[in-house]
């Protein structure tokens, strides 16, 4: 059985084992389905995302410019990961080398990073649109753009190197099993043979302050959306203004809520939190709003469905 010790017998001082999900291994097979078909679905419609806000000079905004490289960074992020996920849950393969192991930490950590910045810059694009839609073009200029992005990968550089460097200073002297599906910062540090408590605390301590005040600004920007909306003299626009902001807040909650969720379970640990409810719910919150990003933010733009409908009309045998 995947997971007992005969099969680590092959580990050496620079390779990790990757259990999958610790518990559930005789339904691995069964997880992977939807795991396969999440992935695929992610992979196309985040492709599809980019390849049309790249090709049609009508979608070049900056809410667009924001969703194309947020699309970008969801590629990454479930790539980062998925991919060894299926080889553990088809094949039982989770032998990991130690540079990939925390090349794989170190993005997941930098992508989600980036990710709430764009979702924080997102939200704020649409209050200048909504709030201030005069002063738009002058306020979000392209050097603007330019200048937002390169803050958000460089917040999270900035923040997200010192973890990963904390834990690859570590000694791992003992077992190099890790109870997860995927190289999670907490379960490796907790396999060194030194005190991991300071780069575990600095991870809850990052993560507190960038996502807590991500989600301040964006609560605060909904909010002031929210009351412009109300005061618009047309139902319709309100309806229609209410039912983006919705759809925008139900993805942030779905990034936002797991993320601190599985945090704060790893900190409790097994004996309070069942470790395959950990796992199963550390690897769906980095494959789920890849895929909940480009219908939401993407499929429901007019532009971008009406591109997406006229490509696949136009691939359709017989159409002239």
């Amino acid at each position: 059985m995947l997971g007992s010790p005969s099969n680590h017998t092959s580990l050496n001082k620079t390779t990790f084992m990757l259990l999958g999900v610790p518990g559930l291994e005789a339904a691995h097979f069964w997880l992977a389905v939807p795991l396969s078909a999440m992935y695929s679905i992610a992979l196309l419609g985040n492709i599809i995302i980019v390849t049309v806000i790249w090709t049609d000079s009508a979608l070049h905004k900056p809410m667009y410019y924001f969703l194309c490289v947020l699309a970008a960074v969801d590629i990454v992020m479930s790539t980062s990961v998925t991919p060894k996920m299926l080889n553990i849950f088809w094949s039982g393969n989770g032998i990991i080398g130690f540079a990939a192991c925390f090349t794989q930490m170190y993005i997941v950590h930098a992508t989600t990073g980036i990710e709430t910045g764009l979702l924080l810059a997102m939200a704020f694009d649409r209050y200048i649109a909504i709030c201030k839609p005069l002063h738009y073009q002058t306020i979000l200029t392209p050097h603007t753009l330019v200048g937002i992005c390169m803050a958000i990968i460089a917040r999270a550089i900035t923040a997200m190197t010192p973890i990963t460097w904390m834990v690859v200073r570590l000694p791992y002297c003992a077992s190099h099993v890790v109870p997860h599906s995927y190289c999670e910062h907490m379960t490796v540090a907790k396999l060194a043979c030194a005190d991991h408590m300071p780069s575990s605390l600095y991870s809850l301590i990052i993560s507190f302050i960038i996502v807590g005040t991500d989600v301040i600004f964006i609560a605060i920007s909904y909010s002031l959306i929210l009351q412009a909306v109300f005061s618009l003299p047309s139902q319709d626009a309100r309806v229609k203004a209410l039912s983006t902001c919705g759809s925008h807040m139900s993805v942030m909650f779905l990034f936002y809520f797991p993320g601190i969720l599985s945090i704060y379970m790893a900190w409790l640990g097994k004996h309070v939190v069942p470790l395959h409810t950990q796992v199963l719910l550390a690897d769906f919150y980095l494959v789920i709003p890849p895929i909940l990003n480009p219908l939401i933010y993407g499929l429901k733009t007019k532009r971008i469905r009406e591109r997406v409908r006229n490509a696949m009309t136009t691939s359709l045998p017989g159409h002239v």
